[in-house]
């Protein structure tokens, strides 16, 4: 089976607005329904969980309803931090699916992911073990010490930017939070960068420049433009 994890355990500080990100109607839907119907309509994807934070779990269950998510199945408690409540979630994984079963692992607030870019990040786990969703670096890459001044240049040919979906056997990204904890690694920013940390290796599966994170209110107008653009796509 393959199941849609979403991360919306986040109060969203750095967006300054009243509500958690997540939660902030676009369009007369609210985020997180974005990025719950991608999953939805996805015909590999078997069932969806959501890691929550505090107090919207009401919220999102009706909006499940509104909306016709029938794929959601789980909601579970936000963590103190990011690492904490991809914990709690794939530890609820656990106790209902099997350890081969692959968990996709996807920021709440990247609204447009695509088809491809769940399908690709499937392919690959199977294949690979693990998927983490890149995209190439275009920008040239200043180093600094101070954030005034560069010390240098890092070439973009050797880096990648991260997205979501991550790609992981259920089985074995619960092994590395337990082994996680157990080497004192507890605020690993991104489950890629666990892997990273405890000298694992990591694949990766084709992302989009359109698979924004909405993390400002600039985010927010970004995204706006591209519903406007693929509107016959997006609100069917």
């Amino acid at each position: 089976m393959n199941i849609a994890l979403l991360i919306a355990g986040g109060t969203g500080n750095r967006m300054g607005q009243s509500i958690p990100k997540q939660f902030l109607t676009v369009n007369e839907r609210p985020v997180i329904v974005y990025t719950l119907e991608a999953f939805q309509k996805h015909p590999e994807v078997d069932a969806i969980a959501v890691v929550c934070i505090d107090g919207w779990q009401s919220v999102l269950r009706a909006y499940a309803n509104q909306f016709n998510i029938t794929k959601l199945k789980h909601i579970v408690a936000g963590g103190k931090n990011g690492q904490d409540s991809i914990r709690n979630g794939v530890y609820e994984l656990e106790k209902n699916y099997a350890p081969e079963d692959i968990v996709l692992i996807h920021d709440a607030i990247r609204p447009m992911v695509s088809e491809d870019i769940i399908s690709d990040c499937i392919r690959v786990t199977r294949e690979k073990g693990n998927a983490i969703t890149v995209i190439p670096c275009a920008e040239a890459m200043m180093q600094t010490e101070d954030g005034i001044e560069s010390v240098g240049s890092y070439p973009r040919d050797r880096l990648k930017r991260t997205q979501t979906p991550q790609g992981f056997h259920i089985g074995d990204i619960c092994d590395l939070h337990r082994r996680a904890l157990e080497a004192g690694i507890t605020n690993s920013v991104a489950s890629c960068t666990l892997k990273i940390e405890m000298g694992e290796q990591v694949y990766f599966s084709r992302g989009s420049e359109k698979n924004i994170k909405l993390t400002t209110v600039e985010d927010i107008d970004i995204f706006k433009a591209l519903l406007m653009a693929k509107r016959s796509d997006w609100l069917k």
